[in-house]
């Protein structure tokens, strides 16, 4: 069954280089989560990333520029770095269009330009929606400056993934710390902090109406839903109580919203996010290159994990080529 993974991601050395130029505050995460052979693993985008996907199962990677992306740059470097990574993704899909797919990278300190990036990437290069690290600086993703973008992805017909970032330095400090230095990063990024900026970006999206406004637009979550599905029923009671929309919030989860694993092999995971989108909002990642471990664990996963067989075609590879007419 053909598999392909929507969550993987690249970094080429000139973002690394633009990261560290930049104004501070820096992510404190990427100086030890992208080094070693995770670094070369990113930098990659040829025959031993390829060789990697075969021994995993993979057939597909839809390749996208890992956290924080280009949110922190300044307008004018965020602007012309993402047309050298997009640029940058179209080749590598084209050298390899039996394997890669991409996803692209938006300049969203340029709140005028992100949404031309947006069809430039999807229109010139083929690429099949846009990755997003949540928040600009102190922006959400619900602030008017972004709702071009939005409004722009809904009309192309395309999905925005909602990636995780580290969160603000002055959250890290009141949340996060006290714990121990490595111990209060960690927590702050993939141990529990990662999450929930992602997860909230979905629910301030639904809260500040952007679904009624856009009913066609998709955005997708990682990590199983980046834990606010989980407290879904919690949350929709502030929805009924505290604001007006045109729908409760279930619903925006059914029509609005795809999920995918990010790597996580939780079978109770996967059946709770069934519950909540449906199998036909089910899609398949691995997280390449964070949580690769040898052994082939994404190929045995779907083999093994209890679905009928339509739902896991779906999750498979289905669902995203009905998603971005990505069949081929």
């Amino acid at each position: 069954m053909r598999l392909i993974a929507i969550e993987e991601h690249i970094l080429p050395q000139e973002v690394r280089d633009a990261w560290q130029a930049a104004p501070p505050p820096h992510d404190p995460v990427s100086a030890f989560a992208d080094g070693g052979e995770n670094g070369r693993r990113l930098a990659d985008l040829g025959e031993a990333r390829i060789a990697l996907m075969y021994e995993q199962g993979v057939d597909v990677q839809v390749l996208s520029l890992t956290t924080p992306g280009l949110h922190n740059l300044a307008p004018g470097v965020a602007v012309d770095m993402a047309r050298r990574v997009n640029d940058r993704i179209a080749e590598a899909c084209a050298r390899h269009p039996d394997r890669f797919q991409g996803l692209a990278a938006l300049p969203t300190p340029d709140a005028d330009a992100a949404p031309r990036e947006l069809e430039r990437a999807v229109r010139e290069l083929g690429l099949k929606g846009a990755l997003l690290c949540g928040r600009t600086r102190e922006r959400h993703l619900d602030h008017p400056d972004f709702r071009p973008l939005l409004a722009r992805a809904a009309a192309l017909g395309v999905p925005l993934f909602i990636h995780p970032q580290t969160p603000l330095a002055e959250v890290r400090q009141a949340n996060y710390s006290g714990i121990g230095e490595t111990a209060d990063l960690a927590l702050a990024a993939f141990g529990l902090g990662w999450h929930y900026e992602a997860g909230l970006q979905w629910i301030r999206l639904a809260a500040a109406g952007v679904f009624d406004a856009l009913p066609d637009l998709q955005i997708i979550l990682g990590h199983w839903g980046e834990v606010v599905l989980f407290y879904l029923e919690r949350t929709a009671a502030v929805f009924e109580r505290a604001l007006t929309l045109q729908r409760p919030l279930a619903d925006y989860a059914r029509r609005n919203l795809y999920v995918t694993a990010s790597g996580m092999w939780s079978e109770t995971y996967l059946q709770r996010c069934l519950e909540i989108v449906g199998p036909e909002r089910l899609l398949f990642s691995t997280d390449f290159p964070y949580q690769y471990r040898p052994g082939g664990a994404p190929r045995r996963f779907l083999d093994t994990v209890p679905l009928d067989e339509a739902a896991r075609r779906g999750l498979a590879h289905g669902n995203w080529e009905r998603l971005t007419g990505a069949v081929g």
